[in-house]
C-alpha cells in the first residue's frame, strides 16, 4: 500500500499554522468590515466559459478544468481524438473549472445580481483559488486570496482608499518596510501608441513588467521576439532609466508622453492619488511610481497596484488594478470597478521569516486544569464557570501522571494551568501557575477569572 500524500503544491495545516493563518485572515477582516466593505462567498468552480479567455494567454493555460461527470469523452469526435487537438476536445469533455482568482467570478456575481445589489457596491471575499502553475517557494496550486473591490463608481477616492489599506493592514500585522508600487494602464496604452505600436500593447506590457526578474537585455530580447520593431523599443528604452521622485517621474513622463491624449489622462489620474495619500499619510508603507508595473492580466484598465515586503525574498504580496470594462464581458456594460487582493500565503511566509507572529492568541487554549481525579462534579462547575467569563479552558479528561499532563500544556502552548487537587477543591483556593516563568500563586476562583480576563 501506497503512503498517503497531497498533491504538489498543495498543503495540510496543523493547529499551530491555522491560528496563525486565522490571525492574518481575522486582521485583514477587520480593516475590510472598517471601510465599509460587505462578506459575499462565490463557489469553488464555475463555468469554463466564464473563466476563459480573461486571464491572458498564459493566464489561460493555469486553470484547473474539471472532467465531466459520467462518459466525458463521448460527445468527443474521433477525428478531434485522432488530431489531438486540446482545444476542440475541451469544449465535450470540461464545462467546469476551479476558480483562478476572486475578480472575474466577481464580475460574474455582479451581472447576476445586479437587481439585488445596491451600487457603489463594495465587497470583500476570503476564499481559496486554484491555478496549474509550477510549485515552489511562495507560489502554490492552491492558496487563498482575501479581496476588496468596488463597482458602481469610476471616483478616484477609491484608489486613494485600497492605498490605505494596504498599509493600514500590512502595518496591523507588524510589517514595517513594504512598498506599494503603483502605474496605470492608460499610461501604458500611452507608451503604445508613441511607438506606434497600440496593436501590440498586450506583448510590450508583458514584457516589460518582467524587468526586475530578466533585466533590460532580457526585456528587450522578449520584446523583439514579439515582432517589436527596433524604432519603437528605442522610445520604450528611457522607462528602464528613470529615477526620482514620485513628482519627479511623472513630469518626466508628461514629457515622454505628450503627444498621447490617453497616457496624459493615466498621469492626472496618478498624479490625484498621490496627491490624497501624501495628505493623508500612511504609517508604515512606502508609495512609489514604477513605470514598468504592468500585472500580466488583461483586465486592468486604469490604476494598477503591486505591494511587496522590502528584504525578503519573496515576490508580490499583494496586488490589485481598475477594471472598468470587466462586467461588460458578462453583458453588464458601463460598470467601473477597482480591487486589491491580499496575498494570505505569502504574507504569512514574510510574517514566520521576520518572526511577527503574536505570541498568543484568542483561538488557542488560555488555562488547562490538572486532573487529579477529585470531585469531578466540581471540576467541570469551575471549568464552565471558566468558559463562561470566555477564557478558553480545558480540563485534562482522566488523571493522568501530572507529568503527562504538563507536558499536554506545554505542547499545546497554553499559557496557565491550574491545579485541582483535594485541598484545593475543599478550600476553594487554586493554585494558578503561569507556564513562561513558572510564577505560581494561590488565588479564589473570581480572583483567577478577573486575572485571566
Amino acid at each position: 500500500m501506497s503512503k498517503p500524500s497531497i498533491p504538489k503544491g498543495t498543503r495540510d495545516f496543523l493547529p499551530n499554522v491555522m491560528v496563525r493563518r486565522n490571525h492574518i485572515f481575522n486582521t485583514i477582516k477587520k480593516s475590510f468590515v472598517k471601510y465599509g466593505f460587505l462578506p459575499i462567498e462565490t463557489p469553488c468552480m464555475e463555468n469554463t466559459s466564464t473563466l476563459m479567455g480573461k486571464y491572458g494567454e498564459e493566464g489561460d493555460k493555469l486553470i484547473f478544468k474539471i472532467l465531466n461527470s459520467g462518459d466525458f469523452l463521448g460527445k468527443t469526435k474521433a477525428e478531434d481524438l485522432e488530431a489531438k487537438d486540446s482545444n476542440a476536445i475541451l469544449k465535450n469533455i470540461s464545462e467546469k473549472a476551479l476558480r483562478y482568482d476572486l475578480t472575474v467570478p466577481f464580475a460574474r456575481f455582479v451581472v447576476q445580481n445586479q437587481n439585488e445589489i445596491s451600487f457603489p457596491f463594495k465587497r470583500y471575499q476570503i476564499q481559496p483559488v486554484w491555478r496549474a502553475d509550477r510549485p515552489q517557494r511562495g507560489r502554490y496550486r492552491e492558496f487563498y486570496q482575501c479581496d476588496a473591490d468596488v463597482v458602481g463608481s469610476d471616483s478616484l477616492l477609491y484608489e486613494v482608499e485600497l492605498v490605505q489599506l494596504f498599509d493600514e493592514v500590512l502595518s496591523n500585522l507588524g510589517l514595517k518596510d513594504f512598498t506599494i508600487k503603483i502605474n496605470n494602464r492608460k499610461i501604458l496604452s500611452g507608451i503604445a501608441e508613441i511607438t506606434g505600436m497600440s496593436d501590440k500593447i498586450i506583448d510590450i506590457t508583458v514584457a516589460i513588467d518582467k524587468l526586475d526578474k530578466i533585466g533590460i537585455d532580457g526585456v528587450v530580447k522578449e520584446l523583439t521576439e514579439k515582432d517589436i520593431p527596433e524604432e519603437a523599443i528605442e522610445k520604450i528604452k528611457p522607462l528602464f532609466s528613470m529615477s526620482g521622485s514620485n513628482a519627479e517621474i511623472v513630469s518626466q513622463m508628461k514629457v515622454m508622453l505628450s503627444s498621447s491624449e490617453i497616457g496624459l489622462k493615466g498621469i492626472d489620474e496618478l498624479a490625484y492619488v498621490f496627491d490624497k495619500v501624501e495628505l493623508l499619510g500612511m504609517q508604515n508603507a512606502k508609495f512609489e511610481f514604477d513605470v514598468t508595473l504592468a500585472r500580466g492580466l488583461n483586465y486592468y484598465t486604469g490604476a494598477i497596484f503591486e505591494v511587496k515586503a522590502n528584504n525578503v525574498s519573496i515576490g508580490s504580496i499583494c496586488g490589485g488594478g481598475r477594471y472598468d470594462d470587466l462586467t461588460g464581458i458578462f453583458g453588464l456594460k458601463g460598470i467601473s470597478g477597482v480591487g486589491i487582493s491580499f496575498g494570505a500565503d505569502r504574507i504569512y511566509d514574510v510574517m514566520e521569516e521576520l518572526d511577527l507572529f503574536p505570541d498568543t492568541s484568542e483561538e488557542s487554549t488560555k488555562v488547562l486544569l490538572i486532573n487529579f481525579g477529585e470531585d469531578e462534579n466540581k471540576s467541570l462547575q469551575i471549568l464552565n464557570t471558566l468558559r463562561k467569563n470566555n477564557i478558553n479552558s480545558e480540563l485534562y479528561p482522566t488523571d493522568a501522571k501530572l507529568k503527562k499532563q504538563m507536558s499536554y500544556a506545554d505542547n499545546k502552548n497554553i499559557p496557565f494551568v491550574i491545579f485541582l487537587g483535594e485541598e484545593e477543591l475543599k478550600a476553594n483556593q487554586f493554585n494558578l501557575k503561569e507556564m513562561s516563568s513558572g510564577n505560581q500563586e494561590k488565588l479564589d476562583l473570581n480572583t483567577i477569572v478577573a486575572k485571566l480576563k
